[in-house]
């Protein structure tokens, strides 16, 4: 079976972008060279498409008891036009997907899915709404979405669209009519730089990256850059630092789970491991050498070199020139500062335990 196609498939073949599959659908890896993209979104202004990235919504008269059920962040009393980054877990706390979660109305609530687990997520959200007073509606295939994001990401989005949202503080939304089209236009950024997404109709979205293409002001980017991007301030990615077997705890995002809530799925099983303590963790870690760490590679232990634990991502950092990744190791490794050493090409690379963050976040508080 082929890859879905985002509204902007024609648009990224017109600009020559390398095309691979990514979550089922045919993305854009790059258009010209992925470090002049990451450079671009740090230093100034990139576009992605992220029109595959899943919606679903949530309305009724349970509808905010219902995503506190299913949620780990706390959204009880939530302001209308508040979005708030957590997880959605299995009993075991494995979990189901990370994702955002919009309060659109006191009775309506927009989730954000990761495009890989649409069909996953909904089937799940389905499952957990009986019972509940609510309506569960994914609306993924109804919706584009593009994410400007860098330094001049506000005053492309001012200029060039003519779209007001220097109003949005981080982590806002708001809907708003554009062009005779109500559209979403939110800020939080998956890239550690100030920036905006925007989700609308597909010819909405295909006009406002036709305006960013012409204005010459703004670089499309890919997926190999976003990689390169969040990883750089240590934002996870579900299938490497979280995934069905990784909860929350031991990617390290225990801030997003509010264990003092009554009630949502998976609670029990964060509330036993936290008493019992955790055996693996998500760290950093940064090469004394430029090899390049990638996912699954073996990490060691600096004195006994036995396996402690594997790579989850890695790159050399574009930002910073350093070889870095993330890696979930056994919890007697995850101490800031202690020497460690990854397999690289059956040699062993020789570094140093650290902070996820390797690039200092630049977001607009």
């Amino acid at each position: 079976m082929s890859d879905k196609r985002t509204c902007l498939y024609e648009k990224h073949l017109a600009l020559s972008a390398k095309m691979v599959p990514f979550g089922g659908f045919e993305m854009p890896l790059q258009y010209s060279d992925i470090t002049d993209e990451h450079n671009a979104v740090r230093q100034a202004c990139g576009v992605f498409d992220v029109s595959h990235m899943g919606e679903v919504f949530v309305e009724g008269r349970e509808a905010e008891k219902f995503v506190q059920y299913i949620f780990t962040n706390n959204i009880e009393g939530a302001e209308i036009g508040k979005i708030y980054y957590g997880m959605m877990l299995h009993d075991n706390g494995g979990t189901v997907d990370d994702l955002l979660v919009y309060k659109m109305a006191d009775e309506k609530y927009l989730l954000v899915v990761n495009a890989a687990n649409i069909d996953k997520d909904y089937a799940w959200i389905e499952q957990h709404a009986k019972g509940f007073d609510v309506t569960t509606v994914n609306a993924s295939e109804s919706y584009g979405q593009i994410a400007i994001q860098g330094p001049n990401a506000e005053a492309v989005c001012e200029r060039i669209l003519q779209l007001s949202c220097s109003e949005l503080a981080f982590y806002t939304f708001k809907e708003t009519e554009h062009h005779g089209e109500t559209i979403i236009v939110s800020r939080t950024g998956y890239t550690g730089e100030d920036g905006f997404e925007i989700y609308g109709s597909h010819a909405y979205i295909q006009w406002a990256w036709d305006e960013l293409m012409k204005s010459g002001e703004v670089k499309p980017c890919g997926l190999g850059c976003r990689d390169t991007l969040r990883f750089e301030v240590g934002l996870p990615l579900y299938g490497d630092e979280l995934t069905d077997d990784i909860t929350p705890l031991e990617a390290g995002l225990g801030m997003f789970v509010k264990l003092d809530k009554p009630q949502f799925i998976g609670k029990e099983a964060l509330v036993q491991q936290k008493a019992e303590g955790l055996k693996r963790k998500v760290v950093g870690i940064e090469l004394n050498a430029r090899a390049i760490p990638r996912h699954g590679y073996e990490v060691v232990d600096a004195e006994s070199e036995e396996v402690v634990g594997e790579v989850t991502t890695g790159y050399c950092s574009i930002s910073t020139g350093k070889s870095v990744c993330m890696a979930m190791v056994n919890i007697d490794q995850a101490v800031l500062g202690k020497p460690i050493k990854v397999k690289i090409h059956r040699k062993l690379q020789e570094g140093v335990v650290t902070k996820k963050r390797f690039y200092e976040k630049n977001y607009k508080k």
